[in-house]
C-alpha cells in the first residue's frame, strides 16, 4: 500500500515541492505535513524523495526524471560499511552493507553515503536496479512504519557517481533545512493522531478531564506550527546560512515538533483509552507508525546538542 500510495504521489505531482530556502519553504513544509496526515509511512518515503531531489539541486548532481522514486540512505554503523573506490573520475564502485534503507524494495534510485579510502564520506547517486544491489531479508518486527520496507541493502560492485565533494552532504545548510522537512511530517502526523480527541471535545461526551488534554495537545500543535512558520521564514531570509544558526534553528523546531508529537500520542490515549487503538484499525496505524517515526530524534542526546548551541547564542 506505501509503495502504490507514493507512487500515486509521484504521478499526480504532489511531490513537485517548492525547493527549501527558495522563498516559499513554509508552503513546502505545509505540503509535507499535509502528505503525513493522509499516511505518515508514505509521508516518510516521499519526504526522503524531495529531499534527495533537494540535495541534488544543491550539489549540482542530474535532476532526477519524473518517473524516479529517490531515497536518502545515510544512516552509518561502526561494524557495517559502505566502502567506495574510485574507478575514474566521479565514478566510484561501491561494496558493503548499508543499514536502515527505507523504501529499499520499491525506490529506483538512492543518494547512499559511503566511506573513501582517504576515511572521508561522500554522497553517491545508485541507481537501484543496478544487479550488486541486493535488498536484504527484513528484521523488521514492529507494525509501527512496516509499510516503509526499511531494511539493510548489501552493494557488490555497484557504480555509483560522486555528487559534490566529500563532506559537502553534512556541511551544506541544506542538511538542516531537510532535518526541518522531517520535523514537518511529525507535525502532520501528530495532528491527525489528535483527531480523535478534537472529535470528543466537539461531543456532548466530552468530560472536564479530556478537555484539559485537548488543550495541552492544541497548545503544543500550536506551538510546533509556528516553529515551523518561523524557521521558514527565517531561511528564507538566510538561505545560506550566513548567520551560521541553521542547526540551532533545526534542532530547536523538531525539539518543540517532538513534544507535540508526545503531547498527541500520550494525551489522546489518556484522554479516549483503549477504544480507538483498539477498534479504528487506521487511527491505531497511524499511532504505531508515528511512535516509530519519532525515534528519527535521538532524544536526550539531541537536546544535550541544543542545550550546547543555545548557551553559545542566548540572544537567538
Amino acid at each position: 500500500m506505501t509503495a502504490g500510495l507514493v507512487q500515486h504521489w509521484l504521478e499526480t505531482g504532489r511531490l513537485e515541492l517548492p525547493m527549501p530556502a527558495s522563498g516559499r519553504t513554509a508552503e513546502r513544509w505545509q505540503r509535507l505535513a499535509r502528505l503525513a496526515e493522509e499516511d505518515i509511512a508514505a509521508a516518510r518515503i516521499a519526504e526522503a524523495h524531495v529531499d534527495a531531489v533537494a540535495i541534488l539541486g544543491e550539489l549540482g548532481g542530474k535532476p532526477p526524471e519524473p518517473s524516479q522514486l529517490w531515497g536518502v540512505w545515510a544512516a552509518d554503523a561502526s561494524d557495517s560499511k559502505l566502502i567506495a573506490v574510485n574507478i575514474s573520475g566521479d565514478e566510484f564502485l561501491l561494496n558493503g552493507t548499508k543499514l536502515w534503507c527505507s523504501g529499499a524494495g520499491f525506490c529506483s534510485n538512492a543518494l547512499v553515503t559511503a566511506h573513501l579510502e582517504e576515511g572521508e564520506r561522500g554522497l553517491f547517486a545508485v541507481t537501484l536496479t543496478d544487479p550488486g544491489v541486493k535488498p536484504l531479508p527484513s528484521t523488521w518486527w514492529n507494525p509501527g512504519m512496516a509499510g516503509s520496507d526499511t531494511r539493510s541493502v548489501q552493494f557488490s560492485n555497484v557504480r555509483a557517481i560522486l555528487i559534490g565533494e566529500p563532506g559537502d552532504y553534512l556541511s551544506r545548510p541544506g542538511f538542516w533545512h531537510g532535518a526541518i522537512g522531517v520535523a514537518a511530517c511529525w507535525f502532520g502526523g501528530a495532528r491527525r493522531v489528535a483527531d480523535p480527541l478534537y472529535r470528543c471535545a466537539r461531543s456532548e461526551s466530552a468530560d472536564a478531564y479530556a478537555l484539559a488534554h485537548l488543550g495541552a495537545v492544541d497548545a503544543a500543535l500550536a506551538a510546533g506550527d509556528a516553529m515551523l512558520a518561523k524557521a521558514a521564514a527565517q531561511i528564507d531570509a538566510d538561505p545560506f546560512d550566513r548567520s551560521h544558526t541553521a542547526q540551532l534553528l533545526a534542532r530547536r523546531v523538531r525539539a518543540v515538533v517532538e513534544h507535540a508529537v508526545d503531547e498527541a500520542i500520550t494525551r489522546t490515549g489518556r484522554a479516549l483509552g483503549p477504544g480507538p487503538l483498539c477498534q479504528d484499525g487506521k487511527h491505531a496505524q497511524r499511532v504505531a507508525d508515528l511512535s516509530i517515526y519519532i525515534r528519527q530524534s535521538h532524544a536526550e542526546r539531541d537536546l544535550a546538542e541544543l542545550g550546547q548551541l543555545a548557551g553559545r547564542r542566548p540572544d537567538l
